[in-house]
């Protein structure tokens, strides 16, 4: 039986009617992306372009940066292993809980994993005590902002105190800002000219719910690691529906302005709700919702057709933590309605 360590797994529970397990947009995919993908299907007989050279020209201004600054991929998660391919660092550091692709693709290039606890007692925030595990001799730093699963935003002055830290440590940051969009935080993308060690990394899968198509990029001013992240990629990683899409996305007006509205109203309303269930909700500035129970979650929801993530496999959580997505109202009505019957 194969073991997945993510949220979303509907295939192997085909029984849901439900997923809450992961956070993408609740308000589904942007229109002007579906009719974009309909709309190219002739151009789909094509091999994709392998530079991506109008998707790169696309989010080169939106980002407000140059084209030789943007790397796409076949996702966030594709980047952070070609990442760790083409630095081959020896020591890294990453938070518990986190994100657990870093370590992961950290250990296939067999580089020794330091942890740097969020304390329960801060409500997991990241705060400055990370500077005091950020010692000479690491090599690279991942964060993950607003955190995964904790929702949270890093305050602006913690996570610009870590970046000169590192940078008189001469250790590289990545930062994943793949959650940013739902929330009214700032991207330390101006911090890429005069920081060749950092690099930023975004996705289209959750800000326009296209996980299916798998599409992400990152965002250096260090051209020698942007090539060698390149040279690690498979031929056409990039599909051309992918590439498609993405150029559609950037083009939705008002988009994610509309997204945030929306999130931060469902996302109060849903915690309120399962506060009053007598759960121990945390703060959360994202799209998602850390949860703690007396007891796991996840299999009485199961039971009932509802996925949650459960955070079981999180370093510095247990299963009576778990994941919940915000979504669309009726969809939060009913993970309240069968949590009151569990």
């Amino acid at each position: 039986m194969q073991h997945y360590d993510h949220g979303g797994d509907i295939y192997a529970n085909p029984e849901v009617t439900l997923d809450f397990s992961v956070s993408v947009n609740p308000l589904g995919m942007p229109e002007e992306v579906r009719h974009a993908i309909i709309a190219h299907v002739d151009d789909y007989v094509h091999y994709p372009d392998p530079f991506c050279r109008r998707l790169r020209q696309a989010i080169a201004a939106h980002e407000g940066v140059e084209e030789e600054a943007v790397l796409c991929g076949n996702g966030a998660a594709d980047l952070i292993y070609r990442l760790c391919l083409a630095l081959a660092p020896r020591k890294a550091l990453v938070c518990a809980p986190t994100f657990s692709e870093y370590e992961r693709a950290l250990e296939h290039v067999g580089c020794e994993v330091a942890h740097h606890d969020l304390r329960l007692e801060d409500d997991f925030q990241l705060t400055d005590a990370l500077c005091d595990s950020l010692v000479p001799g690491i090599d690279v730093l991942f964060l993950c902002n607003p955190n995964n699963p904790t929702g949270l935003l890093a305050p602006e002055g913690v996570l610009q105190g870590i970046l000169e830290r590192a940078a008189l440590n001469g250790t590289r940051v990545v930062v994943d800002e793949c959650f940013l969009d739902f929330t009214t935080g700032a991207s330390v993308k101006g911090f890429l000219e005069r920081m060749p060690g950092l690099v930023v990394l975004k996705a289209f899968t959750k800000s326009y719910a296209m996980a299916g198509l798998r599409l992400g990029y990152l965002l250096t001013s260090d051209q020698e690691l942007l090539e060698s992240v390149s040279d690690a990629a498979q031929c056409w990683s990039v599909s051309v529906p992918a590439q498609v899409a993405g150029i559609a996305a950037l083009t939705c007006e008002g988009w994610m302005e509309k997204t945030r509205r929306f999130v931060a109203q469902e996302r109060s309303f849903l915690s309120e709700g399962l506060t009053a269930l007598g759960l121990k909700v945390f703060p959360s500035d994202a799209n998602y919702l850390l949860v703690r129970s007396e007891a796991s979650l996840y299999e009485p929801l199961l039971e009932k057709g509802i996925l949650i993530r459960s955070c079981a496999n999180f370093k510095g959580l247990d299963a009576t933590y778990c994941r919940i997505g915000v979504k669309a109202h009726d969809q939060n009505v009913r993970l309240l309605e069968a949590l009151r019957l569990c």
